[in-house]
């Protein structure tokens, strides 16, 4: 990526800029997400930044809000993974490497929180699966997602 990206902790003054970035680009292709309001979103983030183990990230170009990522930190048997739950990038940076870029950052980041281990979920022949994939995540054979 050809621009200067910086990362930043996500912090509740950033929240605004957030919820437009989720809404913006999870209602569009190949998405299509329906929101009741801006207010289920809002709640939403708050919802996981009350977690104490929440760890979230944004990606600025300038002071322009770029990427975000939303999650926690997880025990795990090997110490603690960041578990990925929202991952976006602003429609406007998509396809010039902000997302690989990213994600770089992200792991370069929780290393210094001696976390090795980043794990994440996404659908199934959506263009975000060729995106992980092109940047070093393995699909877990041994793993299936359930939900009731």
């Amino acid at each position: 990526m050809g621009l200067e990206a910086d990362l930043y902790l996500l912090k509740y003054d950033m929240l605004d800029d957030c919820v437009d970035l989720f809404i913006d680009t999870f209602s569009k292709e190949p998405w299509n997400d329906i929101y009741e309001s801006r207010k289920q979103v809002v709640d939403f983030f708050e919802n996981h930044m009350k977690n104490n183990y929440f760890l979230g990230y944004v990606l600025k170009v300038g002071d322009e809000l770029v990427g975000l990522s939303l999650g926690a930190k997880k025990p795990c048997l090997k110490g603690m993974e960041y578990f990925i739950d929202q991952f976006c990038i602003s429609e406007k940076f998509q396809g010039q490497g902000a997302g690989s870029k990213f994600l770089e950052l992200i792991e370069s980041d929780i290393k210094k929180q001696d976390i090795s281990t980043i794990v994440l979920t996404t659908t199934k022949g959506f263009p975000s699966e060729k995106f992980y994939l092109k940047n070093g995540f393995k699909t877990a054979v041994n793993a299936i997602l359930l939900a009731k």
